[in-house]
């Protein structure tokens, strides 16, 4: 019997009984180890074991063999480069190459790659010419480069309350900060749910302000049929280990459909070098380069990117649908559905918190808490504070969530694990 369609257009397979299963995906182009094994293969307690039992084997939040795979293809790509003729070691023509790759798949006008996904931020606004004597409005829940890449060009962080279901920055909140000195709006994307972008984009619109969309966990997710990254004047990626679409080292791309804003950020990114004569600098800038063995890496890994999508989709919308239920026991997991989901991470709100994050742990399922604080309580933005502000979903938000495993390596065994391992939780309350 077929169960529902999931993202990438394959469904879950629901056998007698009713209980809906996660499909392994296809080998993916590119080495990537984008099948697990088969279920009960792994000698992990499957469903049905004693969920609350020690295991001596893990769930991991994080695969460590993510890149084993590709482990003989990285250090061919090393010496290649080593050896290659040409000697450079950053912003190649490889890197070149992957700019082009990028560019392609996404639709954008241009894509300019640097040296980390906070970096681009930076980039982003420094390009725009926010400085001192403006204003960013950011979510008071969030990453902290969110609010860091305001302050470190000089500019102050604003911070709005989210929306208390999906944990992403909340329009209404967002207008409500703005002032006369708002230079920019910076909505995120989190965990496993893309902003309203089109609220943000006819926002930015009204109060002519710039729209910059921190899509750093969003690489490959589409809101409508606009991908992550395209809505507002520019967007970023990371490429950090642990993203989507992530490498054995730090890296992240600008995508913008602007090509003067682009040809700024590609200046800003090499010491203010416009590309034509070297040392010849035309606007104060810095290093905030692309390496060309992980540029060589990516292009070798980019063809199963989309697999590796579809898997944490599967897995991700396999939890919803049986997670959906537990609302009434204190756990809400993510909105059903697959237009704008973006799974970085999977993330629960749970009353209980501390005491699902222990049974998880006794039951061999690593998690994270992301993040244990709002961002105007984190020490080092509680000064950009304004006096009288509350933020009490971004508070609430920190007191209840918990992020699972979704990584694309995880087993079929695996996920039902994680899975009945919740619903016990929820079971015995």
């Amino acid at each position: 019997m077929t169960g529902p369609t999931h993202p990438g257009g394959l469904a879950a397979t629901t056998p007698p009984g009713g209980e809906a299963t996660v499909p392994a995906p296809a080998v993916a182009p590119g080495g990537d180890p984008a099948v697990p094994a088969p279920l009960g293969t792994t000698g992990l307690t499957g469903p049905g074991g004693p969920a609350d039992s020690p295991r001596t084997s893990p769930v991991p939040f994080f695969p460590p063999h993510l890149f084993e795979a590709d482990r003989r293809a990285l250090l061919d790509l090393v010496r290649d480069v080593a050896l290659d003729p040409s000697q450079r070691f950053i912003l190649g023509h490889r890197t070149q190459e992957f700019e082009r790759v990028l560019r392609a798949s996404l639709g954008a006008t241009d894509v300019v790659l640097c040296g980390s996904g906070t970096s681009a931020l930076e980039l982003v606004l420094t390009a725009m010419d926010v400085g001192p004597g403006d204003e960013v409005v950011v979510p008071a829940f969030g990453c902290a480069p969110l609010a860091a890449s305001v302050i470190n060009v000089g500019a102050v962080p604003v911070f709005a309350d989210i929306d208390p279901h999906t944990m992403v920055a909340d329009p209404d909140a967002m207008e409500r900060r703005i002032t006369p000195r708002t230079k920019a709006l910076m909505p995120a994307h989190m965990f496993s749910v893309m902003a309203d972008m089109p609220r943000f984009t006819a926002l930015a619109r009204r109060h002519g302000l710039r729209l910059v969309e921190d899509s750093a966990v969003a690489q490959g997710a589409v809101l409508g049929t606009t991908p992550a990254g395209l809505w507002g004047d520019a967007g970023v990626y990371s490429f950090v280990q642990v993203k989507s679409c992530g490498m054995p080292g730090e890296g992240g791309a600008v995508v913008t459909r602007d090509a003067e804003l682009a040809r700024r950020v590609r200046m800003l990114r090499n010491h203010g070098q416009d590309g034509r004569q070297r040392f010849v600098h035309q606007v104060i800038g810095r290093n905030s380069r692309f390496d060309e063995v992980q540029a060589a890496f990516q292009l070798h890994r980019f063809d199963g990117f989309p697999a590796r999508l579809e898997r944490r989709a599967r897995i991700a919308a396999h939890y919803t649908e049986r997670f959906a239920p537990l609302a009434e026991h204190g756990i809400v997991p993510p909105p059903q559905g697959g237009d704008g989901r973006c799974h970085y991470v999977y993330c629960l709100l749970a009353e209980e918190r501390d005491a699902l994050r222990a049974h998880l742990t006794r039951a061999g399922v690593e998690t994270h808490v992301y993040y244990p604080r709002p961002l105007p309580a984190q020490p080092a933005f509680a000064r950009y504070a304004r006096p009288g502000e509350t933020w009490p979903h971004a508070h609430a938000a920190a007191a209840r969530i918990l992020a699972l495993p979704v990584h694309h390596l995880l087993t079929d065994a695996e996920v039902e694990h994680v899975t009945e391992s919740v619903r016990s939780f929820a079971d015995a309350r």
